[in-house]
């Protein structure tokens, strides 16, 4: 029996599929128990390591995480806030049919794509002699900007040729059909890795540790600093901290994808069903 996309699987394969599942996991649980063995053995639950979190001195420590976590986010905010725009010029340039525009700008992109971001925050930093905000925030503008234009490039590339073919026959310039229908949809397309990306901008906050940007990393440090017995439990909650952070922005941009096209099915109905309405409308010589 076979589907559209794949053969099913029969049942052996699902045999093996099974046993692979029980080994797996097998080997995963015994990977977590082995760690947390090895973590007790050097005293890791003690209480003693983890009272820095609740005793009369834990409203200081949580706030300077906190502001740990507005710095964090500060950065990444205005980050995206230009790398998002920067990225859709760089891919009308990018794909633009002028060939003198277009191969600059891919030299550009191919240069910021495979430059790591920390040289280019400490180039901002040492050379313009800015701020650490002005030089993390400057770094991570000028690397995800031109992901994203890759991204949104990627995303137009793969809309059928019809979709720019129709916006220019009913008289839209080339400018106008990108902006007006191929970036909308290549937007929706490729959301997924837009978020995956975000994602990754709001992490690399944290390389604003090497140029003493107060951003979680940081603060978690100095929390560290005051008892080298706190390592690992200040790190624990300050990963604890990342995680939740990037899952409430992916869960964000899912509820937004799920609106949008819900709205858009919304939208679609509507006009299926006005065409129907004005079909089925009997004409004066039918009456």
């Amino acid at each position: 029996m076979t589907s559209v996309l794949y053969d099913v699987p029969g049942p052996k394969a699902r045999r093996v599929s099974l046993i692979g599942s029980v080994v797996g996991s097998l080997i995963i649980a015994g990977g977590v128990v082995g760690a947390i063995v090895i973590l007790s053995s050097q005293g890791i639950f003690n209480a003693s390591r983890w009272e820095v979190f609740v005793n009369e001195s834990a409203k200081d420590v949580w706030t300077q995480l906190g502001y740990g976590v507005l710095a964090t986010l500060q950065a990444a905010g205005v980050a995206a806030v230009i790398a998002f725009p920067l990225g859709v010029a760089l891919c009308l340039l990018r794909i633009s049919l002028i060939s003198w525009i277009r191969v600059p700008t891919q030299v550009v992109l191919e240069f910021l794509r495979g430059m790591p971001v920390v040289l280019m925050i400490l180039f901002v930093l040492l050379v313009f002699a800015t701020t650490p905000f002005t030089a993390v925030v400057s770094g991570l503008v000028l690397y995800n900007a031109a992901i994203f234009a890759e991204i949104l490039r990627a995303g137009i590339q793969s809309l059928p040729k019809g979709q720019r073919e129709a916006g220019l026959a009913i008289g839209l310039r080339s400018f106008q059909s990108r902006m007006s229908i191929e970036f909308p949809q290549a937007i929706r397309r490729m959301l997924p890795s837009l978020i995956a990306q975000l994602v990754v901008l709001l992490k690399d906050t944290s390389l604003g540790y090497i140029v003493a940007y107060e951003e979680l990393l940081r603060k978690v440090k100095l929390i560290s600093d005051l008892e080298p017995s706190l390592l690992f439990s200040a790190f624990f909650v300050g990963a604890a901290i990342y995680i939740l952070i990037n899952l409430s922005v992916s869960r964000l941009a899912i509820w937004i994808e799920r609106r949008g096209s819900k709205k858009a099915a919304g939208g679609m109905a509507s006009a299926i069903k006005t065409v129907d309405l004005e079909v089925n409308v009997p004409g004066p010589e039918t009456k």
